[in-house]
């Protein structure tokens, strides 16, 4: 008989906790495992969460399970977490993301499900919100920490914030990156000529693009507030914004508050991102807290330098001056400097983005899958599950 193994992630957005997600599942599934993944649906993700379940996954709704804390829906998603633990008998939970990492695993006490991982996808240790909510989130990291036989982060650099905050032991840890489909992202992706066209984009624009939600966490505003001074060295520069959010609205007007409006374009959601990545020369990524950043994956798998900046997880996939440049996070300046030293150096360009192919392996889906299926192959032997 297969172990059944339910996942448990807020919400299943376009972007890279929810499609590593995904991934896992499919993963397991084909290795043997019996798998659900519940999350709470809303109508905009819908194509996800199609898209889940075209792959093979048994995606299940978890309607009061949400992102904001809100007293009355968090202990409904518990009871629905509880109820759906009790008809699915899973011998592990595997949460996702802090909120439902905590609601998941404190289910998965109460109804003494015999082993329990969870994701974290990152931090929420600084970036995100006050010192005063940052302190109460770790604390509830802390105690739900004594309820988790693994705790999965996406580098060891985010084991060791971690541990730096007091939350689990050492021997809980192990490091699993975002696996991207490398391979499948440059065969699937078309001519750079070919984005360009299809973008509006001059085929001898300084192009730089950036790819995620448009939050204040992403750091997109930064590389508006760039753009003047690229510009200033570099007249052809575009900037090229993929994925849509909150902020989409104030980056424009920041953008036309500085004179650069028309330099700027925000091209929305996609899930082909190779299509829009490919038009670009350089790919930038200030944010200001990151797990691991998948993004930067696959621009690097596509032979694109990357300007990132050296928070959270991000050091530890690019090497400065090797596949990438790193900036100190919210330093304008610096980010504006490092671009416009890849606008105008096309070795330097050539020789990243070479450099970025072949790092990007190291973080490919069958690196992660393999990786993840040993976690779960070794917990198995431990609690006697098989």
């Amino acid at each position: 008989m297969s172990v059944r193994v339910l996942h448990v992630i807020t919400r299943l957005t376009l972007g890279g906790s929810s499609e590593n997600t995904v991934q896992s599942c499919v993963a397991l599934v084909r290795a043997g495992y019996a798998c659900v993944l519940a999350a709470s649906f809303r109508e905009s993700e819908a194509p996800v969460i199609d898209g889940a379940r075209r792959r093979g996954c048994r995606v299940v709704d978890i309607p009061s399970l949400g992102r904001e804390v809100a007293p009355l829906r968090d202990l409904a998603a518990l009871g629905q977490m509880l109820r759906l633990i009790r008809r699915e008998r899973p011998a592990i939970v595997h949460t996702h993301t802090s909120k439902a990492g905590f609601i998941g695993r404190l289910a998965a006490r109460i109804a003494h499900v015999p082993a329990v991982i969870h994701q974290p996808h990152g931090h929420i240790f600084y970036g995100y919100y006050g010192r005063r909510k940052t302190d109460v989130f770790t604390v509830l990291e802390r105690r739900a920490a004594r309820w988790t036989d693994r705790i999965v982060t996406l580098t060891e650099r985010g084991t060791e914030e971690h541990l730096a905050h007091g939350i689990g032991a050492p021997g809980q840890y192990v490091a699993v990156p975002s696996g991207v489909p490398t391979a499948e992202l440059r065969a699937g992706a078309p001519t750079r000529a070919q984005a360009r066209a299809r973008l509006g984009l001059d085929a001898d624009a300084f192009v730089v693009a950036g790819l995620g939600r448009l939050i204040r966490i992403k750091g997109f505003d930064l590389v508006v507030q760039a753009l003047p001074a690229i510009l200033a060295e570099i007249p052809s520069t575009r900037v090229l914004l993929i994925g849509d959010g909150p902020d989409r609205d104030q980056l424009a007007a920041t953008a036309a508050s500085l004179g650069v409006a028309d330099r700027l374009l925000l091209v929305g959601g996609t899930p082909d991102v190779a299509s829009c990545l490919v038009a670009a020369d350089a790919v930038a990524m200030p944010s200001r807290n990151e797990g691991m950043g998948r993004v930067l994956v696959e621009s690097m798998a596509l032979g694109l330098p990357v300007v990132a900046s050296a928070v959270g997880g991000i050091p530890a996939v690019v090497t400065d001056g090797e596949c990438g440049l790193l900036v100190e996070p919210d330093d304008v300046a610096a980010l504006a400097a490092a671009l416009v030293q890849l606008g105008r150096d096309i070795g330097l360009r050539r020789k990243l983005g070479e450099a970025a192919v072949s790092r990007a392996e190291e973080f490919s889906t069958p690196v992660a899958e393999r990786r993840m299926l040993a976690v779960y192959e070794a917990l198995v032997r431990e609690k006697g599950l098989s």
